[in-house]
């Protein structure tokens, strides 16, 4: 059963047509990779499903759970269980990472912050006091906001290009931290151009040029990286009627 469901996405940016009728189904209980050249619209897609300002689709239905939500605010969607953790983690002047962390945490308790952190390979004891600004670099910062979503248990977690900033032996605790909260019962949506971050999915989309390109097991979107370009509409217009 699909937990998300995006079905003929179109969404216009100041005159540029950035989604052309895009579709995802991520399964519940899945770790589904959204895959892609830079440009292709991924960002973009998970900011409509996410429901931020400015990204309101023109046409097309985001269906989660069995409801569709075009209409409801990001706060709403938060609230029935939608999460997105973005390539380039905010900065928080003044707010601790335990505050931060505990701020939408289904146990606030030490424990359960410090073992979240653990997951993300930070020492509790450096880190829970520390602000979340400046002095962080962006792959700690990148790790605390995925520890706070794991602490907030959602049903669908979103990740934005993980792997971005982190070094090699923080990357494996990341893939961990997935394993985990798919245990919890939390569907993972990847969003990603490396093939290393595609290795850990169940499933895949490819877009580009804003809509599908193919969708299945990850293993068969792996030929995106291997052969660089998988015939298209966009490239090949022949093929927009079978499309």
């Amino acid at each position: 059963m699909a937990l998300l469901e995006v079905n003929d996405l179109k969404l216009n940016l100041d005159g540029t047509e950035v989604l052309r009728g895009a579709n995802l189904d991520v399964e519940t209980g899945a770790v589904h990779a959204l895959v892609g050249p830079n440009g292709a619209g991924k960002t973009t897609l998970a900011y409509c499903i996410m429901g931020l300002n400015g990204y309101r689709p023109q046409d097309g239905d985001i269906v989660f759970d069995g409801e569709r939500i075009n209409d409801l605010p990001v706060e709403a969607r938060a609230q029935k269980g939608l999460s997105l953790a973005w390539q380039e983690p905010a900065r928080y002047e003044g707010l601790s990472v335990r505050s931060f962390l505990g701020a939408g945490a289904v146990d606030g308790s030490e424990e359960r912050l410090a073992r979240a952190l653990e997951k993300v390979a930070l020492d509790p004891e450096d880190y829970l006091d520390r602000s979340v600004d400046d002095s962080l670099s962006g792959g700690e910062r990148k790790r605390i906001e995925l520890a706070s979503i794991e602490v907030m248990e959602p049903k669908l977690m979103i990740t934005d290009e993980p792997d971005s900033g982190i070094d090699v032996e923080a990357l494996q605790h990341i893939f961990e931290l997935l394993e985990d909260v798919r245990e919890q019962g939390t569907t993972v949506l990847l969003v990603t151009h490396s093939r290393e971050v595609l290795d850990h999915a169940d499933s895949a989309t490819l877009i580009c040029h804003g809509m599908n390109v193919d969708e299945g097991p990850a293993e068969r979107i792996q030929k995106y990286f291997e052969e660089e370009c998988i015939p298209c509409p966009v490239h090949n217009p022949e093929l927009k009627e079978e499309h």
